[in-house]
């Protein structure tokens, strides 16, 4: 993470501070508040972290690997008895 990207997540999590405070002058010690407060400790925790050790980084241009999935029919078998709930097909004849 270069400087400037840490830089900006800290005016985020001033931003958020902000909004957070203004939400506890508006509701008080309201239970969301007092949930997003501890958001934004945790927040900003974690980003320090982040800043003092970070962790290492991921090669980004790794190739991913690839799941070839055939486009030839499958056994019908395993799939008798199964319900078509969410597949669209409430209409058509089960194929065989």
């Amino acid at each position: 993470m270069t400087r400037s990207e840490i830089e900006e997540l800290r005016f985020a999590v001033g931003q958020l501070r902000q909004c957070v405070g203004a939400l506890r002058t508006h509701y008080g010690d309201a239970n969301p508040v007092r949930r997003l407060e501890n958001d934004l400790e945790r927040l900003f925790i974690d980003a320090e972290e982040f800043e003092h050790t970070p962790p290492p980084e991921v090669d980004a241009r790794r190739q991913q690997e690839v799941i070839y999935v055939p486009d030839s029919k499958s056994d019908e078998a395993a799939w008798m008895g199964a319900q078509d709930e969410g597949l669209g097909f409430h209409s058509r004849p089960r194929t065989k």
